[in-house]
Formats: structure tokens, sequence, C-alpha cells
């Protein structure tokens, strides 16, 4: 099929990419996981250090719970196309762009690593051709959607981009950390659901 050949050949361009300094420290590059033909890809921030080890994104703890909640509203990992807007881990080491003192080993991808990566990310919209997409995360709605998205103030609205549905919601990362989250995300799957089943032509 044409569209996984693309993706193929895409997936193994980005494994020898080293348009950046992420491509120094990575183990893996986690390109995307989950159904290359789904009309709903879920876009997050970048790999962690699970993801970092196994190659796919949301494998880790964030993952597990993105996995519950996707049970959870009947839609099912294996059913959706998952990748992040950085394929390679951002490590929080100083020296490096984005270093965060105290931060923990991850950090969010500087400027410099998105503007790298976002060709990869580009291409894959281009060959999914995705109905929908539900950003993870204020980075990848800042990325998508608009430079000053707040998720707080826009979560759950929806906009047009690259003529295709979009909206955001929580990283699940953001629900581990503060799970008083958990319930306005759980909205905003729910909306982002009941869009995906019309697609589908069920109700």
């Amino acid at each position: 099929m044409v569209r996984l050949d693309l993706l193929a050949e895409l997936e193994k361009k980005a494994k020898a990419c080293r348009q950046c300094c992420l491509a120094e420290e990575r183990t893996n590059v986690a390109f995307s996981d989950g159904d290359p033909l789904s009309s709903l890809m879920l876009v997050g921030e970048g790999p962690g250090e699970q993801e970092d080890l196994q190659g796919r994104p949301f494998v880790g703890p964030a993952g597990q719970l993105l996995d519950k909640i996707l049970d959870a509203a009947a839609i099912g990992r294996a059913r959706v196309y998952i990748c992040n807007i950085v394929k390679c881990r951002p490590r929080n080491l100083p020296g490096r762009p984005g270093f965060r003192a105290g931060g923990g080993q991850n950090r969010p991808p500087a400027e410099e690593e998105i503007k790298a990566c976002l060709p990869w990310l580009e291409a894959q919209i281009a060959v999914i051709q995705p109905k929908i997409i539900l950003c993870l995360g204020s980075v990848a709605a800042q990325v998508l959607i608009e430079p000053g998205f707040s998720i707080t103030r826009d979560r759950g609205k929806w906009f047009e981009r690259y003529g295709i549905k979009i909206a955001a919601t929580y990283h699940p990362s953001a629900l581990l950390r503060d799970p008083v989250k958990k319930r306005p995300a759980w909205e905003d799957f729910q909306r982002v659901r009941d869009a995906y089943f019309q697609v589908l032509g069920r109700q």
C-alpha cells in the first residue's frame, strides 16, 4: 500500500537524522505507533526514557495512562496513529538547549529542536491525512495550533489547521502529576471520541 510504503521510507530516513543535538544521546528514534490508516492522530511532545529505549511513543507511565483513557473511550490505542513533535528524547543535560536545573531527566524540546524535527511531523500528517488531530500538551498545541495556545484556557476547543479538525488537552504526564486534571481531560477525550465516531459514520 502506497501510504505504508511512504511511512516506512520516512521512518527509515528519520532514524538516520542528525539535524539537531538530540541525535547525539538517543538510543532509538520513536517515530510513531498505532494505525497508519486511522482518521485520528494523537501528537505529543517528545519521547521519554522508556520511549527512547523501546523506539515507540507513549509506552512509559504516561503512555499506559493514555492507553487506559483510549480504552475507556471505546477507541483503543491500536485504532489511532500516535507520534510526537520531536522524535528523539530531549534529555535534561547541562549545556544542552532548554536545560532546567532540578528539572528531572526530561525537558520540553527547545525551539531549534522543534524546527529541525517539524518536517518529519508535517510529512506524517501529509501521508496519514487524518480527519482529526488531538494535541497532547501545550508544546504540541503551540506548534500545531498557535504559538500563544494555553491548555488551561483553550483546551477542548476545536480549531482547523491543515484542513483538519484539531483540538488539544492535557498531556497524560500532567494527569499523573495532578489528578484534578483527569476529569477535564476525560471530557476532552469524549468530545474527540464523538467527532471520531462521526467520521466513522457511527453515532
